[in-house]
């Protein structure tokens, strides 16, 4: 082997790994869009809330906001925010949700407004099972009325929760299969066996026997649509799927009526097939 074809063949090593590293850069850079600053709270738009601090199973310490709904309700939805900003950027749902009668307790992952730690796919599973068990723990609600909510990237997280604690119910909204599927959209000069990021939903979405509820716009411009409707086509019964209109991050404002109405009538049937289980 001459002394030039070994050379070139260290640099195509040494190309490669700078590659890899520079792909993993750029997984971390594209997923993760953490804000640690909290510039509003609930309480600025009249809703009543705890904020709460609670720990993970490695000693992690989250922060979340448990949102009043109707005071005789000891349902919760366990709601899962995307990828940037914090749990602030979210009043608009937190009001919307809470008019439907339920509470809400939505957190922040580790690394997001005042969670402490850093943020990687392994650590948000953990957050939402400590999230979760959290609700659990609490007397004043009711364990078998925990609906978990998840969009975009949270749905991701929303899902891996599911197939792992007995939760009522599922509500997917604009979210995908896997970081594969959108890996094609975001680098798609990539080839997917470099992408370390799994946010695998498609391989766990069969194993969620409880009903599910999926929406999507067809002008999403982030989350591709086909991704959000294979993630559907490929779990179990109950389930159903709402064609929003809209994009990516104001769905919920330009089909606000239809968002509301089937939601709310998810949320309710859910509600109403538990209380007359526990007749």
């Amino acid at each position: 082997m001459s002394n030039k074809f070994m050379r070139l063949l260290i640099y195509l090593a040494v190309f490669l790994f700078l590659f890899v590293l520079y792909v993993r850069y750029l997984e971390q850079k594209s997923l993760f869009y953490p804000k640690k600053d909290i510039l509003v709270k609930p309480d600025s738009i009249g809703l009543s809330y705890e904020d709460i601090y609670f720990k993970t199973k490695s000693g992690i310490v989250l922060n979340g906001w448990l949102v009043e709904g109707s005071p005789q309700s000891k349902a919760v939805m366990l709601f899962f925010h995307g990828n940037a900003g914090n749990i602030g950027d979210r009043l608009t749902k937190l009001n919307y949700f809470a008019q439907m009668g339920i509470n809400v307790f939505i957190i922040d992952y580790r690394g997001y407004g005042k969670s402490e730690g850093s943020p990687n796919e392994e650590g948000l599973y953990e957050d939402a099972t400590a999230a979760f068990d959290y609700l659990v723990s609490r007397k004043d609600l009711d364990p078998e009325k925990i609906i978990a909510y998840g969009v975009s990237l949270g749905g991701a997280v929303a899902v891996d929760l599911a197939s792992n604690r007995n939760v009522a119910a599922l509500i997917v909204d604009s979210s995908f299969s896997n970081a594969k599927g959108m890996a094609k959209k975001i680098l798609p000069l990539v080839p997917g066996f470099i992408i370390k990021t799994k946010l695998d939903s498609l391989s766990k979405i069969s194993r969620i026997e409880q009903p599910k509820l999926f929406l999507h716009s067809p002008q999403d411009e982030v989350v591709p649509f086909a991704l959000g409707r294979k993630l559907y086509e490929s779990a179990p019964e109950p389930k159903e799927f709402v064609e929003l209109s809209g994009g990516h991050n104001d769905n919920h404002l330009e089909d606000e009526s239809n968002y509301k109405q089937k939601i709310k009538l998810f949320i309710n049937k859910i509600i109403n097939r538990s209380e007359k289980e526990n007749q």
